[in-house]
């Protein structure tokens, strides 16, 4: 009697869109709780600005929004999407297979699902990037939005491709360790950062032996500041591809 292997069912639409709706079960970390904190941390940003503004004479006040501009107190957005990405592999993964998810739907729903929320941050960030341009940093000078990392002097559209790229880059690298973190637990995100941090530092410490920072420098002066932003994309399609291939063999222990 010969066997006949039928080849594996497509990803339909409803069948991803259902992943995606599992991973907002609990909207208030993935949605709710992000903003609320981005909130706080922008409202101890404008008490500073202005104790700083009201106790420092108004010739210092051009120099002072000069140092404003590298703040960062916006990063931690990023990183917690890193974190809300790391969740969503590890704690969503097992619940998904036991309602009869395959692997493949489950890392295709879970990807279509960052790419939408890396354009609702995105747009969010730009609108507040935006407000932020049109006061002159909320009348106080300040930078939080649009900040240099991230391109003060950049139109709108471009800004939005800046987060966009950012917010992808964290949440397909958490998805990874997520996955690493399913299939060997905590040894295994130990011998992924090690066997990830090594070849950085080797490529470090090969350009400071070579004396090649110079070349690195025109090489990101060439590709410009959005360009610059534009190669992330290159890791974030490895982390995609690698959290999909170390999920497809990964078996979801207690």
């Amino acid at each position: 009697m010969t066997t006949i292997t039928l080849p594996p069912a497509r990803p339909t639409t409803s069948r991803l869109l259902s992943v995606m709706k599992l991973h907002l079960a609990n909207p208030w970390t993935t949605i709710t709780l992000p903003w609320i904190i981005l909130g706080t941390i922008f409202a101890a940003n404008l008490a500073i600005w202005a104790l700083i503004f009201l106790n420092t004479p108004e010739s210092a006040h051009a120099n002072i929004a000069k140092g404003l501009q590298w703040s960062g107190a916006s990063l931690y957005i990023f990183v917690y999407m890193m974190v809300v990405a790391i969740q969503a592999v590890n704690v969503t993964f097992p619940f998904a297979l036991g309602y009869g998810v395959t692997r493949r739907d489950f890392f295709l729903g879970t990807a279509m699902q960052f790419v939408t929320l890396s354009a609702m941050y995105a747009a969010g960030l730009t609108i507040l990037a935006t407000i932020e341009t049109a006061t002159n940093g909320w009348g106080l000078g300040g930078r939080m939005f649009t900040a240099a990392y991230f391109g003060s002097d950049l139109p709108w559209y471009l800004q939005f491709f800046v987060f966009f790229v950012l917010m992808l880059f964290f949440f397909f690298v958490g998805a990874v360790l997520g996955a690493v973190y399913v299939r060997w637990k905590a040894t295994g995100v130990t011998f992924f950062l090690v066997a990830l941090g090594a070849p950085v530092i080797l490529a470090l410490y090969l350009l400071t032996l070579t004396d090649s920072w110079a070349a690195v420098g025109e090489f990101l002066a060439a590709a410009g500041f959005v360009g610059t932003y534009a190669w992330s994309l290159v890791i974030t399609a490895i982390s995609g591809v690698a959290g999909y291939l170390i999920l497809r063999r990964a078996t979801p222990r207690a």
